[in-house]
This record gives structure tokens, sequence and C-alpha cells, in this order.
């Protein structure tokens, strides 16, 4: 699973329509420039390549005042919304994924309802039981870790990970349970976007002088 189809998807459906200088903007607000593939590039191909799959639609608006292209501005779709969902899932509960997936699972987990989330990161936590029980009873040798010389340390690391994973995730299950957080039918979320024009402190590299010149 990529996590920048996730990203992008939900980014276009907070804002409800967003051109790619929003959602790039949203997304290194969030710091997923460092944590995931979410680059300049990688967004705007993945809002064209949705856009073609048709998860998300494109309106063309204003033209630019520079002379170039009209602005394009991305909505979702009914089937984007329901790929968005089955990523956003897929994400909580999945163990075996890349960092940058569950990241983006948990920046969107509140579009969720409580309970869902709840049982989805229960799921993660067993596969992370299912999966360290299983590499532990295959891999741990009669002579214990260190007969596989510094290769033991391999397994070492994985399982120690999944140990830190589960403890991390039976955490965040308690903070939700106990009322942390305001998940979908809960009222109003915390939805982390920048307003039109609002400066982001954590943007990187060059920026246009005016997101409206973009056709992306």
């Amino acid at each position: 699973m990529s996590a920048i189809r996730l990203l992008v998807l939900g980014a276009v459906r907070q804002h409800g329509r967003a051109h790619g200088y929003q959602v790039r903007n949203d997304l290194e607000f969030w710091g997923a420039h460092e944590w995931s593939n979410a680059k300049p590039g990688s967004i705007y191909h993945a809002l064209k390549q949705m856009a073609k799959e048709g998860l998300l639609l494109a309106h063309e608006v204003a033209p630019s005042t520079a002379g170039g292209p009209p602005r394009v501005e991305y909505e979702i779709t009914g089937r984007g919304t329901e790929e968005y969902l089955a990523l956003l899932r897929q994400a909580l509960t999945s163990y075996d994924q890349k960092a940058d997936v569950l990241s983006a699972g948990l920046g969107f987990i509140v579009d969720l309802p409580r309970d869902e989330a709840v049982a989805l990161l229960k799921e993660r936590t067993e596969g992370l039981r299912r999966w360290r029980a299983e590499v532990t009873g295959y891999y741990t040798p009669q002579g214990g870790p260190g007969q596989l010389g510094h290769i033991g340390e391999i397994m070492n690391r994985w399982v120690h990970s999944a140990d830190s994973e589960a403890a991390w995730t039976h955490g965040l299950i308690a903070r939700i349970e106990a009322g942390a957080y305001t998940f979908a039918g809960e009222g109003e979320p915390f939805v982390g976007v920048l307003a039109e024009g609002q400066a982001n402190p954590y943007a990187t590299g060059p920026r246009p002088e005016d997101p409206r010149r973009s056709a992306r």
C-alpha cells in the first residue's frame, strides 16, 4: 500500500475542493514530506492519476492572471471516498507496512466512528501478537539468539519493534476509549489544514508567488 494515495485523498476530502498547492501545503504542514514520499512531484502525479481513475473530479477554475493555463481544483468522488475509507482501514490494521502508512492512517483516524477506530487498532495488535509468536517460535534456536551470531540481531530488532508497536497501540486504544479526540458523528473534529493564503511555517523549497498560477 502506498501512503501517498491515502494522504492526497484525505487532504482533498478535508477541503471539499482543493488545488495541488493546497494539498502540498497541508501535507508539509503535517511534516509528511519528512516521513513519507509526499514530495511535490508525487503529490501532483497522484492528483492527476486519481482523477484519471475516477477517484477525484478535476474542475478548471479561474484562468491564471499570469496568462498561463487555468488552475485545477480537485474534489473527491463517491468512488474516491470508498477508496479513501478502504485505505484508511487498511492503514490502521496492517502491522507489516512501512511507518508512513500507519502515520497517514493516524492523520485521518477521526474520520471513522470511535468504536470502529478502536476495533481496527485492536486488530492491529492481534496481528502483531500473532506475527511475534510465529517468528520467535520459528527463528529462535535452541541455543538462544546468540547461536545465530550477529545475524540474530536482525530478529532481535524486529521483535523489539513489534513489542514497542504493540505497547504504543495499546496506549492509543486506551486514550481513545477514555474519550480522547472527536470522532465521526461526535461533533466537529480537529482538522489540521491551512486556510487559503495562510503561511505554512514548515514549508520547504521555493514557492510560487500565487498558487492560482499552478495548473496542477
